[in-house]
């Protein structure tokens, strides 16, 4: 869910980008952002594999979750709560986390069970219909074959990288 911080079992920054949102985290580094947002505004949708410290932080700071299965058939939950929070412009931040890592993987670890990529882009066309989506990014994406294949190139001595 993103929503670690520096004294969860995670010390990797990309796994508290939630947390920073919110407010919560190293002060030095939160105090360089302009500005937070209030959970009551936030949604994690199809997320379906975390760590058990950092997940507490879900219900501490009351965040809204839609499990993959709660938006696979419809997704008129999701729209409602939306509608409730009053908000008339969403931004929308996909970590390729929440794509079935059955289906294909994007990120650097293999979680089955998540939404499919036709799935995740129903979801985000509805979304669309509702609101007015002023932002979209896409996060922790790893090109792992381009990944292997510098490694493998890398071990034929063929090409030297920079700094060797």
């Amino acid at each position: 869910p993103d929503v670690d911080t520096p004294e969860t079992g995670y010390d990797g920054y990309h796994a508290m980008a939630v947390s920073y949102l919110l407010g919560h985290g190293d002060p030095e580094i939160a105090e360089l952002l302009p500005a937070t947002v209030d959970s009551s505004r936030v949604a994690l949708v199809g997320l379906h594999d975390w760590t058990e410290d950092a997940y507490e932080h879900v219900g501490q700071w009351g965040l809204q979750t839609f499990a993959p299965d709660d938006v696979r058939a419809s997704r008129e939950s999701l729209l409602a709560w939306i509608r409730l929070t009053g908000c008339s412009k969403v931004a929308i931040h996909i970590d390729v986390d929440v794509v079935d890592g059955d289906e294909i993987v994007l990120g650097l670890g293999v979680v089955p069970g998540g939404l499919t990529r036709a799935q995740l882009q129903r979801l985000v066309a509805d979304v669309s219909k509702d609101s007015e989506v002023v932002g979209l990014t896409v996060a922790e994406f790893i090109p792992r074959s381009l990944l292997a294949t510098v490694e493998m190139l890398e071990a034929m001595l063929l090409i030297q990288t920079v700094g060797s």
